[in-house]
């Protein structure tokens, strides 16, 4: 088993020395929903549940640390019973009563340390998890098959908190490189924009993503200006998309415009 040299020790038992062994390849970040002390959360394993987490962050940013890291925690349940023998490591986070408010500057220098040992020592790989089974860094509401039903831990504020801030940070303080951006589409400005013959540069983008899909009825441009051609031609992309008749009318819905991944201009 493996013990993080930063963090303070405090092992569960039996659970430490009676659970089966795991291959870490995964690091999943939890919020506990209650402002408790890592020893206040210790004791709560230890005395009144069988499950229980590798690690435990307070608001302070001190880590503990209660199972050792190549044995099962029972925090990611289903994350720790593959096949393969492959698992996740658990990172519970102190939180308000609802798991709704952001992690503390403490937590989020916590969390980015831990992930990059978690990589270094166990080779994680720096990337966010694709799949529930993928090795990676996630957090454990991404995938239903983590836990017994779903779970909405950690709440939106940390969720973006480890998008935009953690996991970028455990890259960047691993030397790897930064992950890319996400691209950003233009939502769906309504059926009735397009027939109020719009002229923006929104028409002009959705024009070029028809041409870049095979479905082009242009002679000239795409331009600006909503025009007979852009209906023919979104006409052909909703045929491509499977829809007919008076569904394929060339006049843009949401179900289309959102496949057709129209960037934001």
């Amino acid at each position: 088993m493996a013990w993080y040299p930063k963090a303070r020790r405090m092992e569960v038992q039996p659970e430490g020395d009676a659970q089966p062994t795991i291959r870490p390849t995964q690091l999943i970040f939890h919020s506990i929903a209650a402002p408790w002390t890592g020893r206040r959360t210790y004791e709560y394993w230890r005395d009144s549940t069988n499950l229980e987490s590798h690690f435990f962050v307070e608001f302070g940013g001190g880590v503990f640390q209660y199972i050792g890291t190549q044995t099962r925690a029972d925090a990611n349940m289903h994350a720790n019973r593959r096949s393969d023998g492959t698992g996740a490591v658990s990172v519970e986070t102190a939180s308000n009563l609802k798991h709704t408010d952001a992690w503390t500057d403490a937590q989020i220098s916590a969390l980015i340390k831990l992930g990059v040992w978690m990589h270094q020592y166990h080779g994680v790989p720096l990337r966010i998890c694709r799949s529930a089974t993928d090795p990676g860094f996630g957090t454990h509401r991404m995938f239903s098959q983590w836990s017994a039903g779903g779970t909405a831990c950690p709440g939106d504020a940390r969720q973006r908190q480890f998008r935009e801030v953690v996991f970028p940070g455990i890259v960047k303080a691993a030397g790897g490189k930064p992950p890319k951006p996400a691209p950003k589409y233009a939502p769906f400005p309504g059926a009735g924009w397009f027939k109020s013959s719009p002229r923006s540069p929104l028409i002009t983008a959705m024009g070029k993503r028809l041409v870049a899909e095979d479905c082009s009825a242009y002679g000239e441009g795409p331009g600006p200006r909503w025009t007979d051609a852009d209906r023919k031609s979104y006409a052909k992309w909703q045929r491509r998309r499977g829809f007919t008749g008076a569904d394929a009318d060339g006049w843009p819905g949401k179900a289309t415009w959102d496949a057709l991944k129209v960037p934001q201009v």
